[in-house]
């Protein structure tokens, strides 16, 4: 019985462990997921939608408008009668219908230009959602390498720590044998418990690190998320065998900023072009028909005795006689509708020409705003130029101190690697103290962790170059 119990425990656990199991991301993953689900990325996708949008409207000012309109109303009291034109009591209902269309024939180019204007927005747009995705991928590769960076400063610790176990073991047999002395194992156990602390901080910076990941590729489970190891090599640095000029030439070409600023001056100088359309006058044609029916009963009618064709009408009550145009010779019956709207139909159509004379100084002062506008855009994109070839040179600089610094590190590393085995060895005859051993120790896990996070900083200057030369999203790699 205690077999089958202690049989379905672990079923049951490794099944709840394999339903547990994290998912780990790859660098790629991250990128593409962050492409498809990054709420700035998403954003600037519907920015772009709206300016397609609006190239929509540019094409639509060139098409001639189209409407129709209907009114249907009732009318109680002392009214006039809208076919004869008397006033009398009555509940009449009135009815008209009419169609208008009109056209721009010219207006200075204004439709043209405001076209042209609405393209070179959409590729506007389309270069900021390029921009925002590329320094998403930027934070993306730093948020990753933090990950790894906490995650290989954490495996690196424990190892150490696992170490130091293995001392305390040691120096425990030592100091029973009275080989040494007993303040020896308290110094290692101390070391011990200041490790335990340094690896609750660092496991604490994996957490936060993942996080910070998963926020930016908007990811809602927190828990279940974590990157893939992958075995990092040393760097490649072959970016750096480049000529920095050769990368900032390539950048101008390439870098979505510079597009966009030399976008934005073009836009302006669009924009100064349609102010100055409204200096010249505006020809339109528009073309409207319109017809009306009225119903309404109070009317005895009968041919005019003076004139067949004539049709007289007398009002109840009254001795009041009106020509009645609109009514048969049934008592209170009006005309059929369809003879009553070809009756009262009309058209008219036509141009109309408005020519700018004095409007309080708005057409010039427009024009004159237009074309501060295109200088101060003039200026802010060879000032987004400028800025470019600072940070390029500066992160060229950068990557190549962070390459001596890490190869510096290397160096160090080797050296207080082989003074702490020279210690070690010294330590466990009873030539050295724990305090000198603890000491040795301390240098060459501080050299180890100065070389881990000088490797991820050169490895990130690094991604920050390649970005700058224009590398695409697919390329992206460690």
């Amino acid at each position: 019985m205690k077999k089958l119990i202690i049989c379905s425990i672990v079923i049951f656990s490794s099944a709840f462990a394999k339903a547990q199991t994290i998912k780990t991301w790859s660098l790629q993953e991250c990128v593409q997921y962050a492409i498809d689900n990054n709420i700035d990325i998403r954003q600037a996708d519907l920015n772009t939608e709206v300016a397609k949008l609006d190239k929509k409207d540019a094409v639509g000012s060139f098409l001639p408008s189209f409407n129709a309109s209907a009114n249907n109303s009732w009318n109680t009291g002392l009214t006039q009668n809208i076919t004869t034109g008397v006033l009398q009591t009555q509940t009449t209902r009135n009815s008209s219908y009419g169609v208008n269309s009109g056209v721009t024939l010219f207006d200075g180019w204004a439709n043209v230009y405001r076209l042209q204007r609405a393209k070179m927005n959409v590729l506007s747009r389309e270069y900021n959602s390029e921009l925002i995705e590329d320094n998403t991928l930027l934070n993306v590769a730093n948020s990753y390498l933090n990950v790894l960076f906490n995650k290989e400063n954490l495996k690196r610790l424990e190892t150490q720590h696992n170490l130091t176990q293995d001392q305390i073991n040691l120096t425990s047999q030592l100091v029973e044998a009275g080989s040494i002395p007993r303040g020896d194992l308290l110094e290692i156990k101390a070391t011990y418990a200041n490790e335990e602390q340094q690896i609750i901080g660092i496991n604490n910076n994996v957490v936060i690190s993942r996080i910070a990941l998963a926020q930016i590729l908007n990811l809602d489970d927190f828990t279940n998320f974590d990157v893939e190891d992958p075995e990092l090599s040393d760097p490649n640095g072959f970016i750096l065998d480049r000529a920095v000029n050769d990368i900032y030439e390539n950048a101008t070409e390439k870098r979505f900023e510079v597009k966009i600023a030399e976008q934005n001056t073009l836009l302006a100088e669009q924009d100064l072009k349609i102010s100055k359309a409204a200096i010249l006058p505006r020809l339109s044609a528009f073309f409207n028909y319109n017809t009306r029916e009225s119903g309404q009963g109070n009317f005895n009618s009968f041919l005019d005795p003076d004139s067949p064709t004539r049709q007289i009408g007398i009002v109840e009550g009254t001795n009041q006689s009106v020509l009645a145009p609109n009514f048969t010779g049934l008592i209170g019956k009006p005309d059929p509708l369809f003879d009553q709207l070809a009756r009262n139909d009309g058209i008219s159509y036509g141009l109309s020409l408005n020519v700018p004379v004095f409007n309080g100084w708005q057409v010039t002062n427009n024009i004159d705003r237009s074309e501060i506008n295109v200088e101060s855009n003039r200026l802010n994109e060879d000032q987004t130029k400028l800025d470019l070839k600072r940070n390029i040179y500066q992160s060229y600089n950068d990557a190549k101190g962070s390459r001596a610094a890490y190869q510096s590190a290397i160096i160090v590393v080797e050296a207080r690697q082989l003074a702490f085995e020279y210690a070690r060895e010294r330590y466990n005859v009873g030539r050295m103290n724990a305090f000198d051993f603890n000491q040795s120790q301390t240098a060459l896990t501080n050299s180890q962790s100065s070389l881990l996070s000088s490797k991820y900083d050169y490895i990130f200057k690094l991604k920050v170059l390649e970005l700058f030369n224009g590398i695409e999203a697919d390329e992206l790699k460690l």
